[in-house]
């Protein structure tokens, strides 16, 4: 977390390696963050973008005492997801259905500014917690209420039931909530099992979807849809690390702005994957995608580059195909996207 009045000293990856000299993607090659002795990040362990306080890390590069952070909690701290979820008593899945509350949303703050990772202040998580709909201490309105329930928290409701018993019904769900069965709690109930089963799988990776939805004690009716939802998540976190790699060549070359938080898979709704990378102003191209279809793609959308789900690859004006393959390398895709000469109208599979 981010200590009371210490958000002056929060620091990115990106900030750090500048103040080492680095450019980004040598740095999260060489990891100088791990050498004995080296300040830990203030951001919680399971965090997708490491954070560490700035005062720490010039005090350890110029072999000086690294200073102590505060210990004792204060209202003013500055919590991400995973501490936020941790002062409500949820999963850190179930509080990214809470933060779109407007009592939450209201008081984010991004760190860094522009484009960071969200952060709330404790005292704002416990307002919300001790107003926040349910039964007992803390409770308002009991949980539910059909359609009372605003449509972006249903997950976060869904997810409360789950938590308290995995082998809920959907009619169980349905008559808690107020909601229809099918397709909202079917939909609800499916996706959170599934990203669960992700969840337990990366951690305990001898276990097959199948094997994790029993551990967790779900129903055997539903081991099937839900190991689809997990086995697609898998494929999401198991493409991110070449995503990244891409990612960070093309913002090492300045072609593309550094990205702060791991990139962004999304699931299309026939199982396959994309990302999207954008890119700067004096591009031709306002963005790249990539598709597990099709490899990488110029786009010609900034603000929706993936455009249209179709079951063939996109084509038309602005449109390039870079690389060879589904995964060419980043200097492969940097190198066709500088020439316009190169690259193909359709994807070379």
């Amino acid at each position: 977390m981010i200590r009371a009045g210490r958000l002056k000293y929060a620091q990115t990856m990106a900030d750090l390696a500048a103040q080492l000299g680095m450019p980004l993607g040598t740095f999260r090659n060489r990891k100088p963050h791990t050498q004995e002795g080296h300040p830990a990040p203030i951001s919680s362990p399971k965090s997708r973008a490491l954070l560490w306080d700035s005062e720490q890390t010039k005090a350890f590069h110029a072999g000086r005492p690294v200073p102590a952070l505060p210990e004792a909690n204060s209202d003013e701290d500055l919590l991400d997801r995973h501490e936020a979820a941790a002062e409500v008593g949820v999963e850190p899945h179930t509080w990214n259905s809470y933060k779109n509350d407007p009592s939450l949303a209201d008081h984010v703050v991004l760190v860094p500014e522009e484009n960071g990772t969200e952060h709330w202040p404790r005292h704002v998580i416990r307002a919300y917690t001790a107003a926040r709909p349910g039964r007992g201490a803390g409770g308002g309105r009991r949980v539910g209420s059909g359609d009372m329930i605003p449509r972006d928290q249903l997950l976060s409701r869904i997810a409360e039931l789950l938590d308290a018993n995995p082998e809920i019904t959907l009619g169980e769900v349905a008559d808690t909530l107020g909601i229809a069965k099918f397709p909202t709690a079917q939909a609800g109930l499916a996706q959170l099992r599934g990203q669960r089963i992700a969840d337990l799988v990366e951690n305990a990776p001898e276990l097959t979807p199948a094997e994790a939805a029993e551990r967790l004690g779900y129903p055997t009716v539903t081991h099937r849809g839900a190991a689809v939802i997990a086995e697609a998540e898998l494929r999401s976190r198991r493409a991110r690390p070449y995503l990244q790699q891409v990612t960070d060549a093309l913002a090492q070359a300045g072609v593309a702005e550094p990205v702060q938080v791991q990139v962004q898979v999304r699931q299309l709704g026939d199982g396959h994957l994309a990302a999207a990378v954008p890119l700067t102003t004096d591009q031709s191209s306002p963005a790249l995608v990539w598709d597990d279809r099709y490899g990488w793609r110029t786009a010609t959308s900034r603000r929706h580059p993936i455009g249209k789900q179709t079951d063939t690859a996109p084509q038309g004006e602005g449109i390039r195909y870079l690389g060879s393959g589904t995964r060419p390398k980043p200097a492969e895709v940097l190198e066709q996207l500088a020439d316009s000469r190169k690259g193909s109208k359709h994807p070379k599979g």
